[in-house]
């Protein structure tokens, strides 16, 4: 089979299209046939070694994929040969076969396409966990996106407004603002690339500001943030794609009675399985409701996955960007 190879850290470029040996299905796994794999920012992390979590060298990269199932190990129950299906394998994504254990596997609704599925599960669980556990966001209740027009900031825009919240998405370009209101309509946006956040965010909140902040980017926006936040506001912290982690004042989360709260994911399906299923059944009633509507912006063959993973590389990324690794009728 086909499969992306990292043999050695560095850019997109020194990565490897090559064929390798299909996986067989383990105790527990499913074989999915690929149709699409999605990119997130931390698969870039990844080929870089600059993620928490490095699989041993080689590695084939890609941590969510849309397919069908191939064949079944051992003791996997609820699923069968044929089966249309979203999965997290974690790593080995970016390839035409991949093993992928029962945990990973969901069934798709008959109205989702493949590069959708790709796409849905990590962005959404993930500003889901963030907003509904973590900030307990409320209708009525202020919420600032930062990033909104990237996969996690798109789902965070969709997510507050169907949760009720006043919804004010920032971006770093009236480009990637345009998209966002077409994408997810917020009752705000505001354009942080001339570096007035703070005072942006003040001004549309008549001083009070934001009662929670998303925040995907770090660095001197997440120094912002913490200037422009409500009294008992909640400060998320997603992710750092500016590069710099920062680091959080103790003197204001007196001042302003905040609360700094890190989401991580994978931490939070570990520890609260239950809480993490319910979530996911959640957000797929909602798709099938019409709630939510996730946008592939930028779809790519398997062949020029150097593309794919410098759309993140340059901060292009509005909507998933997607693989294609075979026909969606194949």
């Amino acid at each position: 089979m086909k499969a992306v190879l990292c043999k050695a850290y560095g850019p997109a470029e020194d990565l490897v299209l090559e064929q390798l040996d299909e996986p067989s299905a383990g105790e527990n796994e499913a074989i999915v046939a690929v149709h699409a794999a999605s990119l997130n920012f931390p698969d870039g992390l990844q080929i870089q070694g600059k993620y928490q979590f490095q699989p041993p060298m080689p590695f084939v990269p890609g941590s969510e994929v849309g397919g069908v199932i191939d064949s079944i190990g051992p003791g996997l129950e609820g699923f069968a040969v044929g089966d249309r299906v979203m999965a997290i394998p974690g790593i080995g994504g970016l390839a035409e076969k991949v093993a992928v254990r029962a945990e990973g596997l969901r069934r798709i609704p008959d109205n989702m396409d493949f590069a959708t599925a790709a796409g849905f599960a990590m962005v959404y669980t993930t500003s889901y966990y963030a907003l509904k556990q973590r900030a307990q966001l409320q209708p009525g209740e202020t919420l600032l996106v930062l990033g909104a027009s990237g996969g996690v900031g798109l789902s965070a825009v969709e997510l507050g407004r169907v949760m009720g919240a006043r919804v004010i998405a920032a971006a770093s370009s009236d480009e990637k603002l345009d998209f966002v209101r077409r994408a997810a309509a917020p009752a705000e946006v505001i354009n942080y690339g001339d570096g007035e956040l703070k005072e942006k965010v003040k001004e549309l909140t008549a001083g009070r500001g934001a009662d929670v902040i998303y925040d995907p980017v770090g660095g001197d926006l997440f120094d912002q943030c913490c200037r422009c936040i409500n009294w008992n506001g909640r400060l998320l912290v997603i992710g750092f794609t500016s590069g710099r982690i920062p680091e959080y004042k103790a003197n204001l989360a007196l001042l302003k009675g905040s609360a700094m709260v890190g989401v991580f994911l994978g931490r939070f399906k570990k520890e609260e399985p239950a809480a993490y299923e319910a979530n996911f059944s959640e957000l797929l009633n909602m798709y099938e409701q019409g709630k939510l509507n996730p946008l592939i912006t930028q779809t790519f063959p398997l062949e020029r996955f150097a593309d794919a993973f410098n759309v993140f590389t340059k901060r292009q990324a509005m909507g998933k960007v997607v693989l294609q690794v075979r026909d969606e009728q194949a």
